[in-house]
């Protein structure tokens, strides 16, 4: 990072993950909420990108030190803006939630290891598999079964460290993120300067492909095999420990 100094100085956004890149083990350490209000703090929007539900979405706009946040792999955006909340729900998503849910627990009886997230009653347009969140942690195999069994449905679906999410619609963290960024009329080719990500997933690897600016926590390494675009800097710590390394490293270059 310090070899490319100049080409973060300019970033304004920072786009990032949740699970597993904020968080370690299921929580999420003090220092990763640090690092989030330091960045605030010099003028960088920290943006989590996330396949959470919208519940959590609400919980991160009210409680951490963002202005931003889009939820359910971009089915849910929130966002606060001169003292007010906004939130913006992909209605085609939305409508179809129902069947999609119904389906999902009929493809689930065949997979009696599996069951649906925790969250699930608190999800606007996705439907949420737990791969090992609160549920015996599945092998890739029974994994790409399941992604298998979704693509053939015509649905969209990505693993996460501890979900499959599956909807029925065109958005994506990707578009979504891509969409926040017209709203400040900056351009696709701006984008490459001045936003970044960081992810740890499989499920990131559009992100890092977009994104040249882009950051893998360490607990990404596992997955290294299996992403089309790795991330350009890995941090030495996982998840949320990951983060604030990088954080720290990236203020070091802005106070330079």
């Amino acid at each position: 990072m310090h070899d490319h100094a100049i080409r973060w100085r300019n970033v304004q956004w920072l786009f990032t993950d949740v699970d597993d890149t904020l968080t370690w083990k299921g929580e999420l350490p003090w220092q990763t909420l640090k690092a989030m209000a330091e960045l605030r703090d010099a003028g960088i929007h920290v943006v989590p990108v996330t396949g959470a539900c919208a519940g959590w979405g609400d919980h991160m706009i009210n409680a951490w030190p963002v202005d931003t946040v889009i939820s359910e792999n971009g089915g849910v955006l929130l966002w606060q803006e001169n003292g007010q909340r906004f939130t913006e729900i992909n209605q085609d998503a939305h409508q179809q939630q129902a069947a999609l849910l119904d389906w999902v627990n009929r493809l689930l009886e065949r997979y009696p290891a599996r069951a649906l997230a925790a969250d699930q009653p608190y999800r606007l347009c996705e439907v949420a598999i737990d791969i090992g969140q609160h549920t015996p942690r599945a092998s890739v195999d029974e994994i790409n079964a399941l992604l298998d069994e979704l693509h053939g449905q015509g649905v969209n679906a990505t693993a996460s460290s501890i979900h499959i999410n599956a909807w029925l619609g065109n958005h994506s963290k990707r578009h979504a993120a891509r969409e926040w960024l017209d709203r400040y009329n900056v351009t696709a080719g701006q984008a490459q300067q001045r936003a970044a990500f960081i992810g740890d997933s499989p499920n990131d690897s559009d992100m890092f492909a977009y994104f040249p600016l882009s950051v893998g926590v360490a607990n990404i390494s596992t997955h290294l095999p299996a992403l089309a675009t790795i991330p350009t800097w890995i941090t030495d710590a996982p998840g949320g420990f990951g983060f604030a390394e990088f954080t720290h490293h990236w203020l070091s270059v802005l106070s330079k």
